[in-house]
């Protein structure tokens, strides 16, 4: 998955969760657990590479196999949250009391779209 895919994918998943804890907090949906849940394990599926072991591998080369199919999967994701984390925190950070958080998704969303956070974009 490219890193515009991902980070879209993440912008989704902080989405709707807050639209899950939206429905809790009017009384829509009390369930938020295992919706939450639901929603990482979509992401997790998703996003990270099957990983395929031999039988016969040694521990030492399941752990090499393991960290390269997945090392660069869990780092773009961790990426991901990373800037929605701080957009966020910016915009609060600032004042922005006219801004919602789901405000600031939707720029974070349109600028990923238009490549601002492209590989070797800064």
């Amino acid at each position: 998955m490219e890193r515009a895919e991902i980070l879209k994918r993440v912008i989704a998943i902080l989405t709707e969760v807050q639209e899950i804890r939206h429905a809790v907090e009017a009384g829509e949906d009390p369930e938020i657990p295992e919706a939450e849940s639901q929603v990482v394990t979509e992401l997790l599926n998703e996003m990270l590479p099957s990983v395929r072991v031999p039988a016969d591998a040694a521990p030492k080369e399941v752990v090499r196999l393991v960290a390269v199919s997945l090392g660069p999967a869990l780092q773009s994701m961790v990426a991901g949250f990373s800037l929605a984390f701080t957009s966020l925190a910016m915009a609060h950070d600032n004042g922005r009391t006219d801004l919602t958080s789901a405000d600031v998704l939707r720029t974070l969303a349109l600028e990923v779209e238009r490549g601002t956070y492209d590989d070797g974009a800064s």
